[in-house]
């Protein structure tokens, strides 16, 4: 609580409640809305497109709520992989917690690659003479801009994410303040024919194709999980930051979707050659407020995307370093900053893949983008940590947690249900691309990664499953009152 280093050189816990929800709030809201607008409504087909938006928000705030125990119980730095590393290490020792690292080094920079994708596309209305290489040397250069100023202590990163969470704020606002003044129900309610036939495979596709959208610009909600050695008070501060950024967030995004939808014919957001499709945001203040307000506000979209980037990768940097803490990963990531304090090779290699991502989607469309990157994150982050709250409850029924879920198994239920949906539908709504295929040979590729490294390290299956209970059972404490023992130490270690 203090904020002077913990023993061993490790995290500091300065960032509170407000930082923590806008740090959650820059990262979910971002460029996503701004762009995929279009894409959601050219996937339903109509302004029944609020339904993608709808149907994100319960699936995120149901997966929410398994990151909110997790999280309150251990909060450790990863995010996920703390959590799968407690949960399977009994069967299959190290392996999941190496998977979903694996994964994350692609999943995390591809989704930050979209968030640039945005920026360079937003920049267009701006710069209409913007060519290829220009807009890929921009966004590089973006990138290469988010990397130095993560490059020092998280007390300066905080004060940098509440500043762009504040622009982000008024950037929406002054979209959906233009669209409630030049507001049409006619035009934002007036469906096609057949909209809504729940018998039709068209409505069924493009349900699933809109709850991958949605999910997607939710992303983001866990953001703060992944830095749960960094947060303050983490057993009240992550449930809360993680459900009040969900709950700000749907309620930005439908005022956002209807209020397009009342502006600007959804028909213009499926013609490629019209503005709307590429830069809906921009049409609807240059519809009500003028071309210089439209421009004044996409300079404001542009730093939400940069604020959405920014926090992006301060999260996920931190990912590999618990798990090279603990080797379970390669170990040169395991290590800190000397002064700033903060995983240095994680965030260097993460700022490589971004840029990677970047130039591959801008040889590509963003929505294929969108469903290989959900695909990728889904089998052993989403759908393995849901199940990992189940057997953390029953195998280790005291661990103390400051957070339960409502309704406890009910949301555990949906959030399965709506990743099913978006796996399953996957190949169906990207025809020609298999991001099904890819995902499960980038899973298989891992595999193999850990099998070789297992048979060096002379871990499972070549070697003793060592289960590491950490984090307090119900009546301790840990230091600064959470719940347990500090990252890296084992308060109840043994091998089966």
């Amino acid at each position: 609580m203090s904020g002077s280093p913990p023993p061993e050189g490790g995290f500091v816990r300065r960032v509170g409640l407000f930082q923590a929800t806008a740090i959650n709030m820059s990262q979910m809201c971002g460029i996503g809305p701004f762009v995929t607008i279009p894409l959601m409504v050219a996937a339903f087909g109509g302004p029944q497109a609020v339904i993608g938006f709808v149907a994100g928000a319960v699936l995120a705030l149901c997966d929410g709520l398994v990151w909110a125990e997790l999280g309150a119980a251990m909060p450790g730095s990863g995010g996920s992989y703390v959590y799968l590393r407690q949960a399977f290490q009994y069967r299959t020792g190290r392996l999941m917690p190496f998977l979903f690292v694996w994964t994350a080094m692609l999943f995390i920079p591809l989704i930050m690659s979209t968030g640039v994708v945005g920026f360079v596309q937003y920049l267009g209305y701006l710069a209409p003479g913007l060519g290829q290489t220009a807009g890929d040397l921009t966004g590089l250069g973006v990138i290469a801009l988010v990397v130095a100023l993560l490059w020092r202590g998280i007390e300066h990163i905080a004060r940098i994410t509440a500043v762009m969470w504040t622009v982000m704020i008024a950037s929406v606002v002054l979209v959906i303040a233009a669209a409630a003044g030049d507001f049409s129900p006619h035009r934002a309610f007036s469906y096609p024919a057949h909209a809504f036939d729940l018998t039709s495979d068209h409505f069924w596709l493009g349900f699933a194709a809109g709850l991958t959208i949605g999910i997607y610009d939710y992303l983001g909600y866990n953001t703060t999980a992944y830095m749960g050695a960094e947060i303050k008070e983490p057993g009240r501060t992550l449930p809360r930051s993680v459900i009040f950024s969900i709950l700000g967030i749907m309620t930005i995004y439908l005022l956002l979707q209807i209020g397009t939808l009342g502006v600007v014919d959804w028909h213009r957001m499926t013609d490629p050659g019209d503005i709307a499709s590429t830069s809906v945001a921009s049409a609807v203040l240059e519809e009500t407020w003028g071309r210089g307000a439209a421009d004044t506000v996409t300079v404001l979209i542009l730093v939400t995307a940069f604020a959405s980037v920014f926090t992006g990768l301060l999260g996920g940097s931190r990912v590999p370093y618990d798990a090279a803490r603990d080797r379970v990963f390669f170990r040169p990531y395991g290590k800190l900053h000397p002064e700033y304090r903060f995983p240095v090779l994680g965030l260097a290699t993460m700022g490589v893949i971004t840029a990677a991502g970047f130039l591959l989607g801008r040889h590509t469309d963003l929505a294929t983008l969108i469903q290989l990157l959900t695909t990728v994150m889904v089998i052993v982050q989403a759908l393995a940590q849901i199940v990992a709250l189940t057997v953390l409850r029953r195998r280790r029924p005291t661990l103390r947690r400051p957070y339960r879920m409502w309704l406890y198994p009910l949301p555990s239920a949906v959030a399965l249900t709506g990743w099913c949906v978006i796996y399953g539908y996957a190949d169906r709504n990207s025809p020609g691309r298999h991001p099904v295929e890819w995902s499960l040979a980038w899973l298989a590729l891992g595999c193999a990664a850990f099998l070789i490294w297992a048979r060096l390290e002379k871990v499972w299956p070549f070697g003793p499953k060592e289960i590491s209970e950490e984090y307090g059972e119900d009546g301790e404490c840990g230091e600064d009152g959470t719940s347990g023992a500090p990252v890296g130490t084992a308060p109840s270690a043994r091998r089966p």
